[in-house]
């Protein structure tokens, strides 16, 4: 039996997806069970994380857990909340995703803070664990199809910066993987595309699958911080924010890795690969 977390998100459902398809059992953590449609080989199961009991009745019965948080300051308090319960209930392992280079030190700082927690929750115990480190996902540029449906330049914040971009379907993979073999016990893996990609980079290869050039335009960080406070976003997250943008834009998440083709065997999915399987999100009617 595997927990899964975030399983309505974008990763947690391919996990979800693909353990049932490989015929696990699977329990599938939402705070809303009644939105979420029952499939075959899944059960859906109450879990929030700010609710140590429903935890803990989320983690009951499970061997397995994959553990995926929304990004935010929150992200240390639900890791080390959902580690405790998924000890006090007997599971044996816990893949847990993080981010890419979590705890190095750039410029005197620690990166990825948020999840340090949760890394050193796993590493403290004897659980099993597997510590998945994805670079930017692919998935992030659908935040721009409201601009390339109004034919927009679409915002940069990360100037030529480049990122070893991922497909999330690959990170699911893997973590599929991590969960269903002994292979990758007690390993931090770091998970990227097979190529460096700015975000001109990025529109470039969109509007070649749309057949139409795609513009980008720079929007200086202050602008882009004053723009997230002013859609609600809490002001410690904006600074976060605009210290990952301003990060890429100096060139400091500019690597790849062979992580996943040795994991899975094949080579990382291209970018362009993902923007020709998510066309439909860019294009009108």
């Amino acid at each position: 039996m595997i927990l899964v977390t975030g399983a309505t998100g974008t990763v947690g459902g391919e996990v979800v997806r693909l353990l049932a398809g490989r015929g696990e059992r699977v329990l599938a953590m939402t705070r809303e069970p009644a939105k979420v449609e029952e499939s075959p080989g899944v059960e859906v199961v109450r879990g929030d994380f700010d609710d140590p009991a429903s935890l803990a009745g989320a983690a009951r019965g499970a061997d397995a857990l994959f553990l995926l948080s929304a990004p935010g300051p929150w992200v240390a308090r639900h890791d080390e909340a959902m580690v405790a319960a998924a000890r006090a209930e007997g599971v044996r392992k816990v893949v847990k995703v993080s981010a890419i280079g979590t705890g190095e030190e750039r410029e005197g700082v620690t990166v990825g803070d948020w999840h340090l927690a949760g890394e050193r929750a796993l590493r403290s115990g004897e659980l099993d664990w597997t510590i998945l480190r994805p670079s930017s996902f692919a998935s992030n540029a659908l935040g721009w199809a409201p601009q390339i449906l109004r034919g927009q330049p679409v915002p940069n914040t990360m100037g030529d910066g480049r990122q070893g971009v991922v497909d999330p379907r690959d990170v699911a993979e893997v973590a599929v993987t991590a969960l269903t073999s002994e292979e990758h016990v007690r390993a931090v893996l770091t998970l990227t595309g097979p190529e460096l990609l700015s975000v001109p980079d990025m529109a470039k290869v969109l509007g070649e699958t749309l057949g139409r050039t795609v513009e980008t335009v720079e929007v200086p960080l202050e602008v882009y911080r004053e723009s997230l406070i002013a859609a609600g976003v809490d002001p410690g997250f904006a600074d976060i924010a605009v210290d990952g943008s301003r990060t890429v834009a100096r060139g400091g998440n500019a690597r790849l890795t062979g992580d996943v083709e040795r994991v899975l065997g094949r080579a990382p999915r291209t970018f362009a690969t993902w923007a020709a399987d998510h066309r439909t999100a860019f294009v009108s009617g």
